[in-house]
């Protein structure tokens, strides 16, 4: 097979060139977001350019394109006289233990809900079936906006049994997790929760409710929460915004 000219090599090594910087650049910007994230910054400021690129041995451009990706995702930007600072704070929600809203970020302010929609409605054939009911039975139907501190943070779409759902009417679901009305109704702890987490567009309501651009990449957890003895009662799906959450839990290897 004949070489390949020397002028036609040429460009393909610098388009080699340039994506072999932008998958640094990449890998790079991954580092400073975890770093951003689990607090690395206190200050809230970043290293200069040329330490942060001798701290990772990466060239100045690789270093500058990587802060370019952090300040599109908004998490960071450029302050004149001062550099590159922290803009963006996600807060922790653990995947490890069965627990509200205000519960997992009692430390982080105050939860409040907007309930935006609250009534019994016919369940959809795969909700009655994942709840174990009759098709078309009724279910109770709770959507509320959370808020933390004021910023929309999710929306929560909710299905339970009405047998348990009817009481939820008269209770304070403005300022109250769901799960600890539950605990409340029947008179004892839950039992466990099967979840799915996944990253969805968001649609044209939920970006207007959660003040999202729409399309944007949403955080969508799907839950579907048990009694101790086993019986479904809750079924969720929840669109976190994923620029002010951040999942996390530890896994175990078992052989």
């Amino acid at each position: 097979m004949p070489a390949e000219p020397a002028s036609a090599a040429l460009p393909l090594a610098a388009a080699r060139r340039r994506r072999l910087r932008a998958d640094r650049a990449r890998q790079l910007a991954d580092v400073l977001r975890h770093q951003i994230l689990a607090g690395g910054f206190p200050d809230g400021v970043l290293p200069l350019e040329d330490a942060l690129a001798a701290d990772f041995r990466a060239s100045r451009n690789t270093v500058r394109q990587a802060l370019d990706l952090l300040r599109g995702e908004q998490i960071v930007a450029r302050q004149p006289g001062v550099g590159t600072v922290v803009v963006c704070e996600k807060f922790p929600h653990g995947l490890e233990r069965l627990q509200g809203l205000a519960e997992t970020l009692h430390e982080h302010g105050r939860v409040t809900n907007e309930v935006r929609t609250v009534g019994p409605v016919g369940a959809p054939g795969p909700v009655a079936h994942r709840l174990g009911l009759p098709e078309h039975a009724d279910v109770l139907c709770v959507e509320r906006l959370r808020r933390l501190n004021g910023l929309p943070l999710s929306l929560d779409l909710s299905y339970l049994p009405m047998d348990i759902g009817a009481e939820l009417l008269g209770c304070d679901l403005e300022n109250t997790d769901v799960f600890r009305l539950l605990e409340q109704l029947t008179g004892g702890p839950l039992g466990h929760a099967e979840i799915t987490l996944e990253a969805v567009n968001a649609d044209a309501h939920s970006a207007a409710v959660l003040q999202a651009p729409r399309g944007a990449a949403v955080l969508m957890l799907e839950r579907l929460t048990h009694l101790p003895d086993g019986r479904p009662v809750d079924l969720e799906f929840i669109r976190f915004r994923g620029d002010r959450i951040t999942m996390s839990g530890v896994l175990r290897r078992s052989l």
